[in-house]
């Protein structure tokens, strides 16, 4: 509806949720998505690789999905960049919008998160680990979920 309402000629974007794919982490981050709290994330760059996903590109759209899987907001890619993890700014933190805001909670959640996701396929976590930082902006919400 959101590419029609707005003349724009696209398959309909793929639709994921935030974090390790619970129904509490889904609803926590997607929440601070439409709050326009979170304009921000980031994922291994190895694990695109192993799932054999397309890195998000510049224009791209997406939908974020709550805990549910139901259908939250539309996101606009706003900004790609390669950083390694013990490089990341702290305003790309602060834009993940989690905790108190802080690089010190940021990182501190990544690294156990981050330790988590690479042990599924066998890898240890490193401070050096290669990271696709993605900025976004919210292009609709999806009204009946607020």
């Amino acid at each position: 509806m959101y590419a029609k309402e707005n003349d724009l000629n696209m398959n309909l974007p793929e639709a994921w949720m935030f974090g390790d794919g619970t129904k509490e982490m889904g609803d926590e981050l997607g929440s601070l998505v439409v709050n326009g709290i979170k304009t921000g994330t980031c994922a291994a760059h190895c694990v695109y690789e192993l799932e054999g996903e397309e890195i998000p590109k510049v224009g791209q759209y997406g939908i974020v999905l709550d805990g549910d899987n139901n259908p939250l907001a539309i996101i606009k890619y706003t900004k790609i960049d390669f950083i390694k993890m013990n490089e990341v700014s702290s305003d790309f933190a602060r834009s993940e919008g989690e905790g108190d805001l802080s690089y010190d909670y940021w990182y501190r959640e990544h690294v156990k998160f981050f330790t988590w996701e690479l042990s599924q396929y066998g890898l240890t976590f490193t401070p050096d680990l290669l990271l696709v930082c993605q900025t976004f902006k919210v292009m609709d919400v999806y009204k009946d979920k607020i």
